[in-house]
């Protein structure tokens, strides 16, 4: 593949059809599918105790995740070629660093309500169930209505650089409005107990059935799940069109949240500028799917782009940290309620 000018940003009439358009049969689907259930159950399996995760443990799983999202990455460009693979990528990079964003908010959910770090895990990991039938639905639903009306590009487009600005700008007290939202629904379904009950999600309290704080936080996980993807699903639009790209590369960011959370949610205040690199990705994106109609930017253009955001994020943040004297705090001291 070669990048000229003219073929890193193109004038075109329907742009949409610069991206890969693959014939994905179902053999492709079930070996996801089988990979994606087979990933859960060793996960859920190895984490059948309850304990907290040490940075250790959690550093080297993350590093696992992030190994099987590019080994299946290779498989890609293997069955489908380069320009699959680059699309791919570059989901999966929008949708990994979105999601960093996520992660910050749970620990603050965590913290407020009250959630000890050992049965964390339990939480996000059927939570994740969620995350990946509503990434499903929302995906397919949108890659649809785009095909049926070009024009919601721009909607969607303008609604990302409106995000993105709200991103850089950061409020601390993100995630609270989405707590009193979950907890005021599953009170209308059922009692909400104060008290655990070991890692059970359903309890009784005199005689009768009740959920846990175990249960009101998985509720409210998938409350912000569903509202990060409203911001990253348009996001990972932009650069592809290929719903099996697009739900596989989401699939394999979202798997690896656990780890990630258990390893960087105490450091929030050592990515100082991270939230200025997520609203520039919002918003690089939402321009080109602004434009994608009339201009193409080539994907390892947009890919090289998103990656130059994220690495000046991380070494500013670094230089701001050690200015400021930060350490990064044990991340158990900090969250471990029980």
């Amino acid at each position: 593949m070669s990048f000229t000018p003219s073929s890193l940003l193109a004038a075109t009439s329907g742009s949409r059809e610069n991206f890969v358009d693959l014939d994905v049969g179902a053999v492709w689907w079930i070996g996801l599918v089988i990979a994606l259930a087979v990933m859960l159950a060793i996960d859920l399996v190895r984490h059948r105790d309850d304990h907290a995760p040490s940075p250790r443990e959690a550093g080297i799983e993350t590093l696992v995740w992030i190994s099987c999202g590019l080994a299946f990455s290779g498989i890609i460009a293997l069955g489908f070629g380069s320009q699959a693979f680059g699309e791919y990528i570059s989901g999966y990079l929008i949708e990994k660093s979105l999601s960093v964003d996520n992660v910050f908010v749970w620990a603050i959910l965590f913290s407020a309500m009250a959630i000890p770090l050992k049965f964390q895990h339990r939480v996000l990991f059927w939570g994740i169930f969620g995350a990946l039938a509503l990434r499903f639905i929302f995906i397919f639903a949108g890659a649809a209505l785009i095909q049926a009306a070009w024009w919601l590009l721009v909607v969607f487009g303008a609604f990302l650089v409106y995000t993105g600005l709200k991103i850089i700008r950061h409020r601390d007290d993100e995630g609270g409005s989405a707590k009193t939202t979950g907890l005021g629904l599953l009170k209308r379904l059922m009692p909400v107990s104060d008290e655990l009950d070991g890692h059970k999600f359903i309890t009784r309290v005199n005689a009768k059935r009740a959920a846990t704080p175990l249960l009101a936080a998985l509720v409210v996980v998938e409350i912000t799940d569903v509202i990060f993807a409203l911001d990253s699903v348009p996001a990972v639009l932009a650069v592809s069109n290929e719903q099996y790209l697009l739900f596989a590369s989401n699939a394999f960011a979202i798997l690896g949240l656990r780890a990630m959370y258990f390893l960087l949610a105490n450091a929030r205040n050592r990515f100082h500028y991270l939230s200025h690199a997520l609203g520039g990705i919002l918003i690089f994106v939402g321009l080109k799917m602004t434009f994608s109609h009339w201009f193409h930017v080539n994907t390892y253009l947009s890919l090289g782009l998103i990656l130059l955001m994220l690495a000046l994020a991380v070494v500013f943040s670094e230089r701001k940290a050690r200015q400021l004297g930060l350490t990064g705090e044990t991340f158990a001291k900090t969250h471990d309620h029980s």
